[in-house]
């Protein structure tokens, strides 16, 4: 029996290696491999001593050879591609273990493998009769297996076949997405492409998407306890999710993941929006039930929770600091949560909240890496977007009511307007002093949108500031903000009846500012 071993990633090879030839089988190796098992003192044949070619074009040409490739993919239930073989003095080959190189850790031309990913798929067509290993985390399982058998079973090596296929599809795709990004960095940068022109002129959305996913976590359930959930990434590409530590409470939902990214993200835009030194966002099903930025971290939280305290209940607490005793203090007494994400968490803190918040998941996580790319199923079609991103600044905005906000309002605009982009729509979100103190949430009237924002703030409307996702169409739900008090809007702009919603509201004697036709409906 003999193993074709060439790889990347030397994890475990050399228990593998010693493994195999204490079985009996010959190893064939060539470049860096081979070097590893002559140092490791391994016996093998080098691929150019079995080949009579030596490694040429600085290594790009070693395994491109009839002697390899006919070993790995004569049909063993043929003969006459044994007699083939046999005229031609090349010998079978039983098991190929290969890696790629790590195209998405440093993506170059050099990095694109050409033998790797052909050995691999001429193995796993071949997985009738050859063996395939492109994992390490497979190494054990495939000793053992042959220790105890002598020989892999046909389940295995489809299994194996399975992976490898997969592996060489999320190679080529890493490869697609960096050519992809290298003409999308040429035409921004003004560079103008040859050729038919694949890519959507505004956004830049190439004409073919390739995407693998690889399952990276278990859920407890999907979206209800009847449905079956995982977390899946992009493979070759690096999520936040990776490197989030859960230090108590039950396994996580579809939902938690779900509603903790959307408040994570959240928590990460509102102190530049409000000003604030530190922030705390609560969402309950991805909208919005609290923000508020304030100097310190209990404040923010107390502030945010006086919101919607009831909608707070089951919800998830994005805290934009270290949880100290204090800030946990504070979320003890608080309504239970369902999830509590925060950069870190003290010692005694985190003893806190895991004694007196035993079903609350305590995530600790980095700063969420930006979207660049959304995907939403519909069947076996895929809407794709590029995310929704504030490309007008506050500082652009135009006043146009003869009253004018003053700094404090244009600190709760600012609020109100990120607060707002972040509900789903039609959404109305109210802010006083850093303080989101009543947001209405997907409603199919705007009208509806503002009686709930107001109904939620009471009192708190008055001088308070207000967004819109979207223009108003009419004056009737500016006309609901003004008479709860509320002294300052800030809108799109861009409906026919612009004019007459600047009346109502000079009439109104309320700020109006229109945020330059920047829409931010979110579904």
């Amino acid at each position: 029996m003999k193993a074709l071993l060439s790889v990347y990633d030397k994890t475990g090879l050399e228990v593998l290696a010693r493994g195999l030839t204490g079985l009996g089988w010959e190893l064939i190796s060539s470049g860096g491999t081979s070097a590893a098992l002559a140092a490791a003192g391994i016996d093998h044949v080098e691929v150019a001593d079995l080949t009579g070619a030596p490694e040429m074009l600085g290594g790009r040409v070693k395994t491109l050879h009839p002697v390899i490739h006919g070993g790995i993919l004569a049909d063993r239930s043929k003969p006459d591609h044994l007699d083939a073989l046999d005229r031609l003095g090349i010998g079978l080959i039983d098991m190929v273990v290969c890696n790629l190189y790590p195209f998405s850790s440093d993506p170059s031309i050099e990095l694109i493998d050409v033998g790797g990913p052909t050995m691999v798929r001429a193995a796993a067509k071949n997985h009738d009769h050859v063996a395939v290993v492109v994992d390490p985390a497979d190494y054990d399982a495939v000793l053992d297996e042959l220790r105890d058998l002598g020989s892999l079973s046909l389940d295995t090596r489809q299994r194996l076949a399975r992976h490898a296929f997969a592996h060489t599809a999320g190679y080529d795709a890493a490869i697609v997405e960096w050519l992809d990004e290298r003409e999308q960095a040429s035409r921004g940068a003004g560079g103008a492409a040859s050729g038919v022109d694949d890519f959507d002129s505004a956004v830049l959305l190439p004409s073919t998407i390739h995407l693998t996913l690889e399952r990276a976590g278990s859920l407890r359930y999907g979206e209800n306890p009847h449905q079956h959930g995982a977390r899946y990434r992009i493979v070759g590409q690096h999520s936040w999710w990776d490197d989030v530590v859960q230090h108590g409470g039950k396994e996580l939902s579809y939902l938690n993941i779900f509603d903790a990214d959307a408040a994570w993200r959240l928590v990460h835009e509102l102190p530049s929006a409000g000003g604030g030194d530190r922030a705390v966002a609560i969402i309950k099903h991805a909208n919005p039930c609290g923000a508020a930025v304030d100097t310190d971290l209990v404040s923010a939280y107390n502030r945010a929770l006086e919101c919607d305290p009831q909608s707070a209940f089951g919800g998830i607490v994005a805290i934009g600091g270290p949880v100290t005793v204090a800030v946990a203090a504070a979320m003890a007494t608080g309504p239970q949560a369902d999830v509590i994400i925060a950069p870190s968490y003290d010692d005694e803190a985190l003893a806190q909240l895991s004694t007196k918040r035993k079903a609350t998941r305590l995530l600790s996580a980095p700063a969420p890496e930006p979207l660049m790319r959304q995907y939403r199923g519909l069947g076996a079609s895929i809407l794709v977007q590029d995310t929704d991103r504030f490309l007008v600044a506050p500082s652009q905005w135009e006043v146009v009511t003869q009253a004018r906000p003053n700094d404090a309002q244009w600190r709760d605009l600012a609020l109100a307007w990120t607060v707002c982009a972040r509900t789903t729509s039609n959404a109305i979100a109210i802010v006083t002093d850093g303080q989101a103190v009543g947001v209405g949430a997907g409603q199919q009237s705007r009208v509806v949108a503002a009686e709930i924002a107001v109904n939620k703030a009471g009192d708190r409307a008055s001088g308070g500031a207000a967004a819109s996702d979207a223009f108003f169409p009419f004056p009737d739900g500016l006309l609901v903000l003004a008479n709860a008090g509320v002294s300052a809007v800030v809108q799109p702009g861009g409906s026919i009846r612009d004019g007459e919603l600047i009346e109502a509201a000079d009439e109104a004697g309320i700020a109006m500012v229109m945020a330059g036709g920047e829409r931010h409906f979110r579904h």
